[in-house]
């Protein structure tokens, strides 16, 4: 373990020790950031630290040295608090100055309180977001964390999650306090409301709490409080982060890694009696809407701990199987990738074959759902989005449950995936697009706010007959704007703000998807299984973990890999699609020649190949004329489109 406890388990002891040498001078903020940069670089110290993805949040002690892995969910307003302030000895009137930042709560010795009308009180200000755990984030990819993690935790003796009720001791000790006493904590409280510190006092903390009474009255007047997940069924801790730098640089639905300082403060979830009282007298339908802002921002921090922020690191993706950073220019010299791109073949060629056991023996299908599971997003020219590739699998066995277990194939080659089925019933109910709550001033999630690189599995076999009403048709077209340019438009009530985003959609379906699709191939099963699950399961079981594992890092490493055609190449190709046009004027399109490229593209990524080869591109060509040729004779078959 890397040397001395004292950063990980007492952060804030580190941070007062900077602040004791500096003072009121900014530098000492900078300093602690460099301080914690400096640790987490010795002995694979980024393993020691406890993660709230995988450690339960009542085995963490409070105030200690956290990370989380999570998605940006929403960003709340700015926050104000206080930077630094003073506080005073009843006793001795000496005068101490202490450090607000990566607390919630202002603490302060016995005898002890703050003095806000001090001069040398520094209001700061800080961004608040909310934070969910990575939706869609695989089994697999969980288990590799926690394996990968070297922290051992017990339950903290320090916390429990009952602690936000008060003895009925402390209840008596409250009440016998001198009214002065008493008056002096009540002004603590409302002149700190603003600026996002709670109080200190007689022990150890000024705060005052409502009666248990009224916080279960309190409490009961709300629903139980929504984690906002977007996804159903998703499960570990949401938390509201504090982030005191450079937050321009995030944005919600960014990945992002979070290493900070926990706070479980329970006087954070507890609404003042000065408040409810307030709320009180203000307008029915405004106190309604305080109510529920406060309920939604001020969550009991047992089931949504805050994080204090010290550093924080967008992630390009979440493969624990790969180096952080993918695209930068010292990832082109590192020994991992450079060995790993040394034997990508034989690598491509039993994924291929293993995809072909899943897709039933059919080998071109096996070819088209490599490319598009490595395909992403590149670019964007003024509204289009280059380098998507929808697959619209079509010719799927709509009695069997092919599509689920082909969706655990997936599942247990990509990182993060959701496999939506398409019935009348899921189309009618569920909430697709996020849309905005003004009551509780926040992002109510839907099933599209998505990460990058997620793999969004739609299952079209389901579908039947029946009637779509006004909800089904608005997720439907959600849906459609998704695949075509990939952007979900979240509802804001008065208008409707575009979110772009980055999701590899695959659909299922027994003829031509109702969506619209990059491309169309048409299943030709070898094989018909009498028991597919008990097929797929030998097909998973069969696969050793090191050639899993390889296949992992496959699909993630090549959409990061560069992608470029000489000159040379570029006049051929025009050459080359100039004489198609002469041959088959009617059939040949601009929209064929911008598929051959995409799908020469993705070949020649699939092979490690970053420029575009002649021998790829007639590769290209023979793919796309079998895939066209097999849709031919579909349609001759059934006499319609498909």
């Amino acid at each position: 373990m890397p040397c001395g406890e004292d950063w990980l388990s007492h952060p804030l002891g580190i941070v007062q020790g900077f602040f004791a040498q500096n003072g009121v001078n900014p530098d000492w903020e900078k300093k602690v950031i460099e301080y914690f940069k400096e640790k987490l670089k010795e002995n694979n110290a980024p393993k020691w630290v406890p993660s709230l993805n995988e450690v339960p949040l009542h085995y963490l002690k409070p105030n200690s040295f956290v990370k989380f892995r999570c998605m940006i969910q929403d960003m709340f307003d700015p926050e104000f608090y206080m930077g630094i302030y003073e506080t005073v000895n009843r006793n001795t009137k000496a005068r101490v100055l202490h450090f607000g930042k990566y607390r919630d709560v202002a603490e302060c010795g016995p005898q002890q309180e703050v003095d806000l009308n001090s001069p040398r009180t520094t209001t700061l200000e800080r961004q608040t977001f909310y934070c969910v755990p990575v939706p869609g984030e695989s089994t697999w990819v969980k288990e590799a964390y926690v394996n990968a993690n070297q922290v051992r935790v017990s339950p903290s003796t320090s916390y429990t999650p009952s602690r936000h009720k008060r003895s009925y001791e402390d209840d008596e000790e409250m009440d016998l306090r001198p009214n002065k006493q008493k008056e002096q904590h009540a002004g603590a409280r409302q002149a700190g409301r603003g600026v996002g510190l709670q109080w200190c006092g007689e022990t150890k903390r000024l705060e005052t709490e409502a009666s248990t009474g009224q916080q279960l009255n309190f409490l009961h007047l709300s629903s139980p409080f929504d984690l906002n997940f977007p996804l159903p069924g998703e499960t570990g801790p949401a938390c509201l982060v504090k982030v005191y730098e450079d937050w321009d640089c995030f944005k919600v639905n960014d990945v992002v890694e979070l290493y900070g300082v926990l706070s479980v403060e329970p006087v954070l979830s507890v609404p003042s009696h000065d408040e409810r009282e307030t709320s009180s007298l203000l307008d029915p339908m405004e106190c309604t809407d305080t109510s529920e802002e406060q309920r939604v921002h001020s969550p009991p921090a047992s089931l949504v701990p805050r994080i204090h922020v010290v550093l924080a690191q967008k992630l390009q993706h979440i493969n624990p199987l790969l180096p952080a950073c993918l695209n930068k220019e010292e990832s082109k010299s590192c020994k991992f990738v450079s060995d790993f791109m040394s034997e990508l073949s034989p690598v491509r060629a039993e994924l291929l074959g293993f995809l072909t056991h899943a897709l039933l023996g059919d080998g071109l299908a096996a070819e088209y759902l490599i490319l598009h599971l490595i395909s992403t997003v590149y670019t964007r020219r003024d509204v289009l989005p280059l380098g998507k590739f929808t697959l619209n699998l079509s010719g799927c066995p709509r009695s069997s449950t092919f599509t689920e277990h082909l969706y655990r194939i997936i599942q247990h080659l990509v990182p993060a995936a959701f496999r939506l089925q398409m019935t009348i019933e899921n189309m009618n109910h569920l909430k697709f697009v996020p849309h905005k709550d003004y009551a509780a001033n926040r992002l109510v999630s839907g099933l599209l706010q998505l990460p990058s690189s997620t793999s969004l599995v739609i299952d079209e076999t389901l579908l039947e007959q029946g009637q779509l009403d006004t909800p089904g048709v608005h997720n439907v077209a959600a849906l459609s704007n998704l695949i075509t340019w990939q952007k979900v438009d979240y509802d804001f009530s008065y208008h409707r703000m575009e979110f772009p985003c980055n999701v590899n959609v695959l659909i299922t379906s027994e003829g031509r998807s109702l969506l619209p699709a990059d491309c169309q191939l048409h299943l030709q099963p070898q094989i018909i299984p009498p028991n597919m699950e008990e097929y797929m399961n030998s097909l998973l079981s069969a696969v050793l973990p090191s050639v899993l594992s390889k296949f992992r890092i496959y699909l993630t490493l090549l959409r990061f890999l560069d992608y470029s055609i000489s000159d040379e190449i570029t006049k051929a190709v025009e050459d080359d699609f100039v004489e198609m046009r002469k041959n088959d004027p009617q059939s040949v399109t601009a929209d064929d020649l911008h598929q051959l490229l995409i799908v020469a593209r993705f070949l020649s990524l699939s092979a490690g190949q970053t420029t575009l080869s002649r021998e790829r591109w007639l590769r290209a060509k023979h793919l796309e004329s079998l895939r066209r040729t097999r849709l031919q004779q579909q349609k001759c078959v059934n006499g319609n489109e498909l």
